[in-house]
C-alpha cells in the first residue's frame, strides 16, 4: 500500500503542496474570512464588534451616513468615495508613470555589456537596502519649503537674478505620486529587464534583414516579447500602491488621505473596525477587478511562450 502511495504522483504533489495550502488558509483565508464577518458589524460603544448582518458600513462607503443635520434618516457626503477614487487614480498615475521612467532605463540596462550590466543592476538594487520609511523621509527633507530642492532652486534663480519664491511641495497630491514612483521604480524595472534579457538577438537581426527600421522594429519585436515584464511589474506596482499609507501619511500629511490611511486610522484612532474592514475588502475587490480585466487584456502566457 505504502508503495502504491510512493509511486502515485497525484498524492506526491498533494503531500508537497499541503505545508502551503495549510500556511495559506490559516495566514490568509481564514483572516480574510473573519473580516468579511466583521465588515458586516456594527461598532459597540466601547470600540468591539457586534456581530450582526448589516450593509450600513459599505452604504456609508459609497457616501450615504445617519449622522445628518435636520433629522434626514440618511444624507449624501461621498468623503469616502472619493479618498476610494483618489487610491484609484493615484495607483494609475503611479504605474503609467514607472513604466514610462522603468521601460527605459531597463532596455538601457538589458542592452548594455554583460560586464556593465550587473553593475547598472547594482545601482537599482541599492535603494531597496535602506528601510522603506527612511527613504520616504528622505523625499521629506527634499521636498519641504527649506528642503533641497528649494535651496537648489532658489541659488539657480539668485545666480540668474530672478526673484524666487519657495515651493509649497510638501503635503500635496504631487509629493505622495513622487514618493510612490521613487519606492516602487525598482519593481517596475527588474521584470521589464528579465523579459528585455531573454529576447535573441537573432530576431533584431532577423527584423534588419526584413527592411525594419528601430521603430517598426521595437513595435513589433521588442514590445510584444517584453509585455509579460510589463505585467508583471504593473502588478508588483498598482497593487501595493492601492494599499500603502507610509508615503501618502509622511509626504501627503492629513491633506492627501487614501484608502489604506483610511483603514489605519479605522483600526488604531478611531476604534471602528467594522468600518476599516469594509474599506479593506473594497480595496481588495477594487484591485482585484482591475488586475483581472488587466491580465486579461495583455494576459501572460501566450507571451511567456514566445519569450
Amino acid at each position: 500500500m505504502f508503495q502504491r502511495l510512493r509511486e502515485n504522483k497525484s498524492v506526491q504533489g498533494t503531500l508537497l503542496a499541503l505545508p502551503t495550502m495549510i500556511w495559506l488558509s490559516v495566514l490568509l483565508i481564514l483572516p480574510l474570512l473573519l473580516t468579511l464577518v466583521i465588515s458586516f458589524g456594527r461598532r459597540s460603544p466601547d470600540g468591539n464588534v457586534i456581530f450582526t448582518f448589516t450593509l450600513d458600513n459599505y452604504i456609508r462607503l459609497l457616501g450615504y451616513h445617519t449622522n445628518c443635520a435636520g433629522g434626514q434618516a440618511r444624507c449624501f457626503d461621498p468623503i469616502y468615495a472619493t479618498i476610494l477614487w483618489r487610491s484609484l487614480v493615484l495607483a494609475f498615475n503611479t504605474t503609467v508613470l514607472v513604466i514610462l521612467l522603468g521601460y527605459p532605463l531597463a532596455y538601457f540596462i538589458a542592452r548594455a555589456h554583460p560586464k556593465k550590466r550587473n553593475l547598472y543592476l547594482f545601482m537599482v538594487l541599492i535603494p531597496l537596502w535602506t528601510n522603506f520609511v527612511i527613504r520616504v523621509y528622505a523625499w521629506m527633507m527634499l521636498l519641504r519649503k527649506e528642503g533641497g530642492i528649494n535651496i537648489a532652486l532658489g541659488w539657480f534663480a539668485n545666480l540668474l537674478g530672478i526673484p524666487f519664491q519657495p515651493l509649497e511641495m510638501l503635503y500635496t497630491p504631487g509629493a505622495v505620486l513622487v514618493g510612490m514612483v521613487y519606492e516602487f521604480l525598482p519593481f517596475m524595472i527588474l521584470p521589464i529587464f528579465t523579459s528585455l534579457e531573454k529576447i535573441d538577438n537573432s530576431l533584431y537581426e532577423a527584423a534588419a534583414d526584413l527592411g525594419a527600421n528601430a521603430i517598426r522594429t521595437f513595435l513589433r519585436v521588442t514590445l510584444p516579447l517584453s509585455m509579460p515584464g510589463v505585467v508583471a511589474g504593473t502588478i508588483l506596482v498598482f497593487i501595493p500602491v492601492m494599499g500603502t499609507f507610509i508615503v501618502s501619511d509622511i509626504l501627503g500629511g492629513r491633506q492627501v488621505i487614501l484608502v489604506g490611511n483610511l483603514i489605519q486610522r479605522q483600526y488604531l484612532d478611531a476604534r471602528d473596525p467594522t468600518f476599516g474592514a469594509a474599506a479593506a475588502l473594497i480595496l481588495m475587490v477594487m484591485t482585484l477587478i482591475v488586475t483581472y480585466f488587466y491580465t486579461r487584456r495583455f494576459g501572460f502566457g501566450e507571451e511567456i511562450v514566445a519569450v
